[in-house]
């Protein structure tokens, strides 16, 4: 099958999607500053000598003892508070298929082959050096750890060292990002989904067709929407299904378009976009928050001291730490960068001018930053094996850190080059506040 051709892979956006991404990155800086803080909190302390607290806290159970919600801090945090970041990641996802980057085939086409490229590559080489290493056939169940991409982590490290890179890179890498997340979360509905309970499964069906419809009509009154949004959690998370995708199927019902009318009952007006709206009220909250938390509980890995698992000598000859930190620094920039070098070739597309070849590089090593889904991931695929799980955590650590120092080994002086075009690029030659070349150059849209 012959993909739609491209006139061009990197288009340069329009002033305001441009305006659209500088705030996500803006946001996901101190949400990923965050995180990093959350993360080597948890490292430190669970390396520490007081790591029973860490783990007592971490195992420390509440909630009421029905329906199965009679869980850890830790479970909550995986199962609950993720379920908002994918919540916010549902409303990005429609955002991009209907008045963002993927509205069209044409240009879907690079973000979804890159990210596909990204989940299969990755799983490959994980597949193939846990299996020439000598693992046992249940270290397979891990294939897809090293699939998914960390939106917070990766924006906030391209904002920190690309602060001057071309904007079609940035928009690049969070259309990729909120598709890797797509897949991502299928892939966890799919194959880590342990005994399916059809009756639960199919009551959620009701609490969130409600919710759509009040969403749909404009009717966005908290004491509404937060009772339905809980009981469609709670009862994907009864089904057996990992509850985090709930959040997914709600954000998918919120409307991205203006509507004609709206019922005397509604909040908004008609010309509100609702899930605009929302997203600008929970980001910060998942950026802030949610994920943070989560980082905190997932990345207590001890590798020294009294919890650790098992000495650090075993763990980094363990097939399966290095088949993820393998596939996390090399499978991801294989894939990504492949997948788009793929459809350059086989389109006929050409890239923007402003962009080379090796920034897209860049961007594909950032790819490799798995922290957030593929600890969750982990956690899916060997829960109850404690030195598996902390083997898992330190491999996505370690991968990460790796894929994060090597972007920017190869985006810090291309960010270097493209200050030094800046100036000229970015005059305001009629002081109307807009940069010359989004309204000079043709391919601006």
């Amino acid at each position: 099958m012959t993909l739609t051709p491209l006139n061009h892979l990197f288009r340069r956006p329009s002033w305001s999607e441009a305006q659209v991404v500088a705030t996500a990155l803006r946001t996901e800086t101190t949400g990923g500053a965050i995180l990093l803080g959350a993360a080597a909190l948890a490292f430190g302390w669970a390396n520490s000598p007081f790591f029973s607290s860490y783990a007592a806290l971490r195992d420390f159970a509440v909630g009421p003892h029905v329906g199965h919600l009679h869980l850890s801090l830790g479970a909550w945090a995986a199962d609950g508070l993720l379920a908002v970041f994918f919540f916010v990641a549902g409303l990005e996802l429609k955002r991009e298929f209907l008045v963002g980057e993927l509205t069209t085939p044409a240009k879907a086409a690079l973000p979804v082959v890159a990210a596909c490229c990204g989940v299969a590559v990755p799983a490959l080489v994980y597949a193939g050096a846990v299996t020439l290493l000598g693992a046992d056939s249940s270290a397979l169940q891990g294939w897809a750890i090293p699939t998914a991409t960390d939106i917070a982590f990766a924006l906030a490290v391209l904002a920190v060292i690309g602060s001057h890179l071309p904007s079609a890179l940035r928009s690049f890498l969070l259309t990729l990002a909120v598709v890797d997340d797509l897949i991502a979360i299928t892939i966890i509905a799919i194959f880590y989904t342990g005994s399916l309970q059809v009756a639960p499964l199919l009551l959620a069906v009701v609490p969130l067709a409600a919710y759509g419809l009040l969403v749909q009509r404009r009717m966005t009154q908290w004491w509404l929407l937060v009772p339905l949004a809980l009981a469609t959690w709670a009862l994907v998370h009864a089904s057996g299904i990992h509850a985090t995708v709930a959040g997914v199927l709600l954000g998918l019902t919120v409307p991205v378009r203006p509507r004609g009318s709206v019922p005397a009952m509604s909040t908004v007006d008609r010309t509100t976009d609702v899930a605009h709206r929302f997203e600008h009220r929970l980001r910060p909250l998942s950026a802030g928050f949610c994920v943070p938390v989560f980082a905190f509980f997932a990345s207590g890995v001890a590798i020294l001291g009294p919890g650790a698992r098992s000495p650090v000598g075993t763990a980094v000859r363990d097939p399966l730490l290095v088949g993820i930190v393998a596939a996390l620094v090399l499978g991801k920039v294989v894939g990504v960068f492949g997948g788009t070098w793929l459809t350059a070739r086989f389109t006929r597309a050409e890239t923007d001018d402003e962009v080379g070849w090796v920034d897209v590089a860049g961007v594909a090593l950032l790819t490799g930053i798995g922290f957030t889904v593929s600890l969750l991931i982990g956690d899916l695929a060997f829960h109850g094996y404690p030195v598996r799980e902390a083997h898992v955590k330190l491999a996505v650590l370690v991968g990460s850190l790796i894929a994060a120092v090597l972007a920017a080994c190869v985006l810090v002086p291309r960010n270097a080059h493209y200050r030094r075009l800046e100036a000229v690029e970015t005059e305001d030659r009629d002081g109307d506040g807009i940069p010359a070349c989004f309204r000079a150059n043709p391919k601006a849209g």
